[in-house]
């Protein structure tokens, strides 16, 4: 194809890369409404932890100081207005590689090997192994870098004012939210997408393989997360095993991201000779 001539996507080639920068480039411009949806909504879940501390915890306070002699029923509420919001954020974020995982089965991988536009890259001199490796990488540093943001602010939220958080630190959401186990999810929904999008070729049905893949992950380690650490004796788990449970839990969503991303390498090698 000669200098000026233009894919599918619309986008010009040159000896069998697409101009402005490379692949990279292309996988962010026919991407770029998933992204700026991933980047508002990461953006509305930072400003409201930020709110929540900096504003609705001293007014909540001011409440909790007119419920004196009204018994604990109000000042229950007033704190749940605080830490209620928190948990609620949390709880989008976690879940939210469902949405990952949709998006890289569907849109990421499956859409195009099922309309033909990544064989069209393939005879650009774009090899598949390559092609596949750049389609990852742009999400994956997105994933990493917003992943760790909020991690960082959650943290800050969630300490600033324990009095009025709850304090159960086993919730789903506020375990993962507090380390890098909220990474390592977004990640393993991106392996999985992937590989169900290379496997299966047919974007709504890959959708649905990889949600259901990530649903039997998460629930499996859900369930079994009192497991992954031993107890001491027979009471109550002490706060300070959170790190090593969070971090055994992390070692293996990072482990199935690791195998799903190799395995979907290996399978669309095999696919394509």
């Amino acid at each position: 194809m000669n200098t000026g001539q233009r894919s599918r996507a619309g986008l010009p080639f040159r000896a069998g890369l697409p101009l402005n920068t490379g692949l990279p480039w292309t996988v962010l411009r026919l991407h770029r409404a998933a992204l700026i949806v991933w980047g508002v909504f990461l953006l509305a879940a930072l400003g409201t932890l930020v709110w929540e501390v900096e504003i609705t915890a001293d007014a909540v306070r001011e409440r909790i100081s007119a419920c004196a002699g009204t018994g604990g029923l109000c000042r229950l509420r007033a704190a749940i207005d605080y830490g209620g919001t928190i948990s609620w954020v949390s709880t989008l974020v976690y879940y939210s590689f469902f949405a990952v995982a949709a998006f890289a089965a569907g849109a990421l991988v499956g859409r195009e090997l099922e309309n033909g536009t990544a064989e069209l890259a393939w005879t650009q001199s774009v090899s598949p192994t390559r092609w596949l490796a750049a389609k990852l990488a742009v999400p994956a540093l997105l994933l990493v870098a917003g992943g760790t943001v909020f991690v960082l602010v959650f943290r800050w939220a969630w300490t600033a004012n324990r009095d009025l958080m709850g304090d159960d630190w086993t919730f789903d959401d506020v375990f993962a939210a507090r380390g890098p186990a909220l990474v390592a999810y977004g990640l393993c929904g991106l392996g999985v997408g992937a590989l169900a999008g290379v496997v299966v070729r047919r974007s709504l049905p890959a959708v649905a393989v990889a949600c259901g893949a990530m649903y039997l992950v998460n629930h499996n380690l859900e369930v079994h997360r009192e497991d992954l650490w031993p107890k001491v004796g027979d009471g109550v788990r002490p706060e300070s095993h959170y790190w090593p449970m969070h971090l055994v839990e992390t070692g293996i969503v990072l482990g199935v991201a690791v195998v799903a991303t190799g395995v979907a390498f290996w399978a669309l090698r095999r696919r394509t000779g």
